[in-house]
């Protein structure tokens, strides 16, 4: 089985794609979504009432304390945004650090992972709101989701160099991730009551994001929502059984990693580590340890070639 062949790693032909499915998916509902708001909500009323005071009443984030809480707004607020910038930057920087990860992990797991990040975001904005300093107004915006996919993205290309708003320069992702991350938290805790800016609903989101790359798997979270996933997906109550791993491809994370040792036998897969060609079969190795143990689980060597699969596809 190859790199390609495995539903969590499934780009499209030609090496990874610039536009992952549920990457694609998701530009283009919150695009529609805008043009909604402004160019139909705005200008429509019902019974003396605006659409857009009925969206924001329902489907914006509204406070816990406030009689227009709803349960859903946890997802619905996720794709509300408050100008042309709010959301050129958000859906700008959820491409720019959500490809690689919907090519690595697979478009469920990225979707599962994105709307968790969110309404992590959107339960740390809700607890946040019990203090009146701290503005009590409705929450909108893709914000808390892309800080989640932000902190994914600098745990697992730690190296990967980043230039972006407000540092022109080159830095590592993970420099990068703390950086941003100070700046929203001290902000946060200086900003007025009346700033629009949902700062502690970004640190959510980079919290949640932590722990789901961290212990996501340890936890089974991603397992437990697949299993709903599976419950409503039309070919759920039909699929077969997992193959349980053989012996020969089984991984203990509690052992000490063994390094990465690069055989000429085998099948080859096109790609080069260090001078030689990296047999197919150590590719799917260590895919399949992604699969069963998590990115994490990898040895330091392991994730080196998959970074170097990653760039030599996107050449």
């Amino acid at each position: 089985m190859s790199i390609y062949d495995r539903d969590y790693n499934r780009p499209q032909r030609g090496g990874f794609s610039f536009f992952p499915p549920v990457l694609k998916s998701l530009l283009i509902i919150n695009v529609f979504i805008f043009l909604l708001q402004y160019f139909f909500f705005e200008g429509f009323s019902i019974a003396g009432v605006s659409l857009e005071s009925i969206v924001s009443k329902y489907f914006a984030l509204q406070p816990i304390q406030s009689d227009n809480f709803y349960p859903w707004q946890l997802i619905s607020y996720q794709f509300l945004h408050g100008g042309i910038s709010h959301v050129f930057f958000n859906l700008f920087a959820l491409w720019m650090f959500g490809a690689d990860l919907e090519n690595l992990w697979g478009s469920r797991r990225f979707l599962m992972f994105y709307l968790l990040c969110g309404i992590g975001a959107g339960l740390v904005q809700l607890a946040v709101q019990f203090v009146p300093e701290l503005g009590m107004g409705p929450t909108i915006g893709a914000s808390g989701a892309i800080f989640g996919v932000l902190v994914a993205f600098g745990l697992t290309f730690p190296d990967r160099p980043i230039i972006m708003f407000p540092i022109f320069f080159p830095i590592p992702a993970k420099y990068f991730v703390m950086i941003y991350a100070a700046m929203n938290l001290f902000s946060g805790l200086t900003a007025s009551s009346s700033s629009n800016v949902a700062y502690f609903a970004h640190i959510g989101g980079a919290v949640f994001g932590f722990i789901l790359v961290k212990f996501g798997d340890q936890l089974r979270i991603f397992e437990f929502i697949d299993k709903i996933f599976n419950i409503f997906s039309p070919s759920g109550a039909h699929s077969s059984p997992p193959r349980p791993a053989s012996p020969l491809r089984r991984v203990d994370v509690h052992q000490p990693a063994a390094p990465v040792i690069m055989h000429k036998s085998g099948r080859g897969s096109g790609f080069y580590y260090e001078g030689q060609e990296i047999p197919q079969g150590q590719i799917d190795l260590i895919l399949d340890k992604i699969s069963s143990k998590g990115f994490q689980s990898l040895t330091d060597e392991e994730k080196k070639i998959l970074y170097e699969i990653t760039n030599k596809n996107k050449d």
